[in-house]
């Protein structure tokens, strides 16, 4: 399944399927599972859904994402086992019958949001972290629950806005891109900036008449990538370059997010670009956004990334993410 930070309802395609986008495993049938309870349009459960429905007294759900992708279907209670961890009962859990969108692959979804009926509310975990791997790495990323973050994270506040109260979101003071030669570029603003381990693989960066922080970040990367061979744009992306016939090591700047206390987090180089092809064009991992900023999953690879929801703190830490089990 997907862990998806950004959302709150866990689900999972089921048949019979209205419209089921294809899955590595196979589809989930209610009518070979014997513990799965659809529950009651008057449950607590059904209740904290944000969009919730009735049918027959029957609790339905539907959650849309931000890429225009949206699942609908029964919510009921469903054990659940994950790895060694033993069994898990009476999970609340949505039965997809029409999945559409951007989906692949993956059988579902696990919310870890701030708010009820997330998965950390159900099992009452204050404190949880992730570490993805490199995308080329065979190796697994990580899901771990009630673990302290490692030492030497760099650990900020996170501030709640009314507008995303269904998101983990941290205040940032300056956004930065530097190298090793390279001076941070004059600050921006980013308020209202989201930690999406979901569906969001890129970074998206306000950008606005009044704050144009994605194109002084983009300005700034281009100016400071002249060592590559720049080529046309590839759908979200604007700023791309053709690798092909340059060797397998090059020099990429990094990203810096800088946070208020002067605490610093910096992205790996590898992280800042995205291959679109296989015939080597790769583009800068950012593009705009007209509301909040999004700290996609490809700049959070090789770095464990903690939560604590009782303190409302968020860390930051190194990590290859290998070894883990």
């Amino acid at each position: 399944m997907s862990i998806d930070t950004g959302s709150d309802v866990c689900w999972l395609q089921c048949q019979p399927c209205d419209f089921c986008y294809q899955q590595s495993d196979p589809i989930f049938n209610l009518s070979g599972s014997s513990t799965f309870n659809t529950l009651s349009f008057s449950s607590r459960q059904c209740n904290s859904l944000k969009i919730n429905g009735c049918g027959d007294d029957m609790c339905h759900y539907y959650v849309s994402y931000g890429d225009g992708s949206f699942t609908y279907g029964d919510f009921g209670t469903e054990t659940v086992m994950f790895g060694r961890s033993g069994l898990i009962s009476n999970v609340a859990v949505g039965c997809g019958h029409d999945n559409e969108g951007l989906f692949s692959g993956s059988v579902g979804a696990i919310g870890l949001g701030i708010r009820s009926p997330s998965f950390p509310s159900q099992i009452k975990a204050t404190l949880f972290s992730y570490c993805l791997v490199n995308m080329n790495s065979h190796s697994f990323s990580t899901l771990e629950f009630n673990s302290t973050p490692p030492s030497g994270s760099i650990i900020i506040s996170m501030i709640h806005n009314s507008k995303f109260d269904r998101a983990y979101e941290s205040l940032r003071d300056t956004f930065a891109k530097h190298t090793k030669n390279l001076h941070p570029t004059s600050g921006y603003s980013l308020f209202d900036t989201c930690y999406d381990f979901g569906s969001i693989i890129i970074s998206m960066i306000h950008n606005s008449k009044f704050d144009r922080a994605y194109e002084s970040l983009r300005d700034t990367f281009a100016k400071h990538t002249k060592n590559l061979h720049p080529t046309s744009g590839y759908s979200l992306f604007d700023t791309c370059y053709d690798l092909s016939s340059i060797p397998d090591e090059v020099e990429v700047p990094t990203v810096s997010f800088h946070f208020s206390g002067g605490k610093m987090w910096s992205s790996k180089s590898k992280n800042c670009l995205i291959p679109v092809d296989s015939k080597g064009k790769l583009c800068c991992a950012f593009t705009p956004s007209d509301s909040i900023s999004i700290i996609g999953n490809i700049q959070q690879q090789e770095t464990r990334i903690s939560y604590d929801l009782a303190k409302k703190l968020v860390g930051f830490s190194s990590d290859t993410c290998e070894g883990y089990i």
